[in-house]
């Protein structure tokens, strides 16, 4: 998607003190804006060397539910508060198999109660030993159900937790078996789990690794879900290439599943593809890299897991660096406010979404007039909801001021602050944009 062109800025005024105007200049946002970006591993060795909002965690439904009814969340709990000393909200995965892993990853529970465990090598793993538990087996499943439900009461509606990407199901929480097909899910469990994520999780997003509808092989449909999915190949296996042995690669399975416009209401992730993480950002380009910056465009992604530019084995030179931040912009949303304009007791505000992408929370606004440093007037704007503004297209909406102190003169200024303590807030793409709020211009 193209950007669109610099407004100058110019803040005008006219008539009275009741009618006045501004249209505000455009500057790129930062790139560790809220939800969005590339997504370290909060294990990665050098964590803190680009600027990011998100951080990405795996556990294993054994550590969390170390008995049938009894959830342990002491690991989320603390990797949530190591990532929120940081500033970032997380990903989070559950999973119960883990190729290579020397340990198993089902509860022991559920050992004891008979659920049958298959072992078997996966040669893509390094060689490491995988255990399918027995998906069928009605105890299983059961406990899935409540873990999910457990979950959601917990975590639903917690500000540090940004997205989830549903897990529990195949090798590594991605919901396949390759190439032991045989040992997976059946569409039916797979129909269990899904409506348990939907109905445990209706504030922060769940994201599925494929895309499915009632005619894909071995998957049950998701695409009529409100679930969002994940590119765990990006710039790999994401463009359609036409080719009938690349059928699987992201864009065109989705296409396949007729969710190509799903971006609209659930956010696109994933993970650049671990071949890609030597030279991804730099002049040297891997034979089979897609592109980003088409990659990115085609399938309006908003974050991407990442390892190349968080981990002291991948060389880091300013150069890269900053060509990642230019690229990495170009991610989900980016807000940008046009212009304002007073007019008696009503202000109108203009937004254009500049990104490929919606920011897919609704976090309230604020409007605020200050004198100097000192606030001497607030109120939340319920007539902007962030998730409406799609990208290329202009977003204006009304505010009633009536309660602002009347013929006080002063700063208007604009903010979305973070409902995470310590979160970064949403900067918007303009010039006046500081730390926390973006100042629209004076009151006459």
């Amino acid at each position: 998607m193209g950007r669109l062109f610099t407004i100058i800025l110019c803040i005008v005024f006219w008539g009275n003190s009741n009618s006045l105007s501004g249209e505000l200049k455009y500057q790129p946002a930062p790139v560790d804006n809220p939800l969005k970006g590339l997504v370290p591993y909060l294990t990665a060795d050098s964590v803190d060397r680009f600027p990011h909002s998100l951080e990405f965690q795996y556990f294993s439904l054994k550590e969390l539910m170390p008995a049938r009814d009894q959830f342990d969340w002491s690991k989320v709990e603390a990797a949530l508060e190591k990532s929120r000393s940081r500033g970032c909200q997380m990903v989070l995965r559950v999973f119960l198999e883990f190729p290579g892993k020397k340990e198993s990853s089902i509860p022991q529970f559920l050992i004891d109660e008979g659920v049958k465990v298959t072992e078997w090598k996966m040669e893509t793993a390094d060689g490491g030993i995988c255990r399918t538990p027995d998906y069928s087996d009605p105890k299983l499943r059961s406990a899935l159900l409540a873990f999910i439900e457990a979950f959601g009461k917990k975590y639903d509606k917690d500000p540090r937790v940004g997205f989830l990407t549903a897990g529990l199901l195949g090798s590594w929480g991605e919901w396949h078996t390759w190439p032991r097909d045989n040992l997976m899910a059946s569409k039916e469990v797979q129909i269990e789990v899904l409506s348990a994520f939907e109905k445990a999780f209706t504030e922060v997003p769940v994201l599925l690794r494929y895309p499915a509808n009632e005619k894909t092989w071995a998957l049950a449909s998701n695409i009529n879900r409100p679930f969002g999915f994940h590119d765990d190949s990006f710039s790999w296996a994401t463009l359609d290439t036409g080719k009938k042995e690349d059928d699987w690669f992201f864009l065109p399975a989705l296409k396949a599943a007729g969710g190509l416009e799903k971006w609209r209401t659930e956010p696109i992730g994933g993970e650049i593809r671990p071949e890609l993480w030597t030279t991804m950002f730099t002049a040297k380009s891997h034979p089979k890299d897609q592109g980003f910056a088409e990659c990115v465009k085609q399938s309006h992604v908003t974050w991407l897991m990442d390892s190349g530019m968080f981990e002291k084995r991948f060389p880091m030179s300013d150069e890269r660096k900053s060509a990642a931040i230019r690229e990495v912009q170009r991610m989900g949303y980016e807000l940008t406010v046009t212009n304002w304009k007073i007019e008696g007791e009503e202000m109108s505000i203009s937004l254009e979404n500049r990104g490929v992408a919606p920011f897919y929370r609704n976090w309230p606004v604020e409007l605020a007039l200050f004198d100097g440093q000192n606030e001497i007037g607030k109120r939340t704007v319920p007539t902007i909801q962030l998730s409406e503004i799609l990208p290329g297209s202009v977003y204006t909406r009304s505010i009633s001021i009536a309660e602002f102190p009347d013929g006080e003169k002063g700063i208007w200024k604009l903010r979305i602050p973070n409902p995470m303590e310590g979160g970064k807030p949403l900067r918007f793409a303009n010039e006046t944009q500081g730390k926390e709020w973006l100042v629209l211009g004076a009151q006459k």
